[in-house]
């Protein structure tokens, strides 16, 4: 299960993608996240679907990755669908006990799943095609306004990029302590939940020490590298805009416009 969390990894290329300006990636993550959000039909769920697989088509990352991302957060998508299934006012279509199953329940249900899973899917394509160093450079100049207000932006932004690139780390920690254990006769997987959660832990002080280590290490490596912040620091890579950005704005801001305009008239 643990291998199945893909959460910070990146998959390097060269698609029209993976070439994009990391500030554009950002600023598309938000039109899309805005745009789902206001989604209210089967059509338009059906365009944001559409403009997703194309993203994901010209990417070229591979669907494996994606539905392995999604695998450890299926509890959460039944669970919220059930909740809006049986707690939704409206035309009854089936009831037993405290029970109720509505024609709206049943809508939003599915569109509440369609809308975790097309949300979490698009924020990990995020990840997938923009390397840490990349995203932490393009939060830190789409944040720079906020430094007039004396808000550390360089150090919000790297702390981020942190935290990203420890999220695979800490798994195959986790996953490697919990290897070790099972050969020395621990079970995981045996047993009712509170024994489940008991024998998980024994994985926390290996993993804390193991975190701290990590994180000492690091600390060494920038002190080493005469890391002092943000100030007057240089960039290798250069972030400039070019006209393929240009034209991804255009398509999000087309997509969100399309999909207001069809909620507005009821489509």
């Amino acid at each position: 299960m643990l291998k199945d969390i893909t959460l910070g990894q990146y998959f390097p290329g060269n698609t029209f993608i993976h070439r994009l300006d990391p500030r554009t990636k950002l600023i598309m993550t938000v039109v899309y996240i805005a745009t789902l959000f206001s989604a209210k039909s089967f059509i338009s769920y059906a365009l944001v679907l559409a403009f997703l697989a194309l993203i994901i088509v010209v990417s070229k990352v591979k669907p494996g990755a994606i539905l392995r991302g999604l695998k450890p957060l299926i509890f959460i998508i039944v669970f919220s669908a059930l909740l809006n299934m049986f707690y939704t006012e409206g035309t009854p279509i089936l009831q037993f006990w405290v029970f109720k199953i509505t024609r709206e329940g049943l809508l939003r249900s599915l569109f509440m799943a369609l809308r975790i899973m097309m949300l979490i899917i698009g924020t990990f394509l995020l990840t997938y095609t923009t390397s840490p160093i990349a995203l932490t450079d393009a939060l830190e100049r789409l944040l720079n306004p906020l430094k007039k207000i004396r808000l550390p932006v360089h150090e919000l932004s790297m702390m981020m990029a942190i935290a990203l690139r420890f999220i695979p780390a800490l798994i195959e920690d986790t996953d490697r302590i919990m290897s070790a254990q099972k050969a020395r006769g621990a079970s995981f997987e045996t047993g009712k939940l509170t024994e489940r959660a008991k024998a998980l832990l024994p994985l926390l002080v290996p993993l804390f020490i193991s975190a701290f280590r990590r994180a000492d290490e690091l600390a060494v490596a920038m002190e080493s590298r005469c890391y002092n912040g943000g100030e007057g620091r240089t960039r290798m890579k250069i972030l400039k805009y070019a006209p393929r950005d240009g034209f991804a704005l255009l398509a999000g801001a087309v997509l969100l416009g399309g999909v207001i305009a069809l909620a507005v008239f009821g489509l």
